[in-house]
């Protein structure tokens, strides 16, 4: 036996309950990268990450506000209800998680795209940076 079997996977029940359930609080880099091409974005996307990571390269469209900087004050041009989407480094960064526990606490609706800059390049998908948006 294995350590990936000493303990038993889940019945299908309980783990269609949790994967459907991680799909409420997580998307991924491609169906952001869709959304945003195909004119069907209907979320915010938000780049959680220090203004000098956010300059050297970000995903186009998205915003700048760091996971500290999450007020309400920052919110008022968005209306209640407005989906956000948080993003950083990548899979071993959690500045996304902080930034959706602030959205959350602020009382929107949040989901993280864990793969971040990371998973977006693997993915082969472009950075806009700030040089290239002047």
């Amino acid at each position: 036996m294995s350590y990936v079997t000493e303990v038993p996977a889940a019945d299908s029940v309980t783990a269609l309950a949790h994967f459907s359930a991680l799909l409420e609080f997580e998307t991924d880099c491609w169906d952001v990268h869709e959304a945003l091409n195909n004119g069907k974005q209907d979320f915010v996307l938000l780049d959680v990450r220090s203004a000098s990571l956010y300059a050297q390269g970000h995903i186009s469209g998205a915003i700048h506000l760091p996971h500290g900087k999450i007020v309400p004050a920052k919110l008022t041009d968005y209306p209640d209800g407005t989906v956000f989407v948080t993003y950083c480094a990548g899979p071993y960064c959690n500045g996304a998680i902080r930034g959706a526990i602030r959205l959350a606490q602020l009382g929107r609706p949040v989901k993280t795209m864990p793969g971040g800059i990371t998973g977006w390049l693997d993915e082969g998908f472009t950075l806009e940076t700030l040089a290239s948006m002047e």
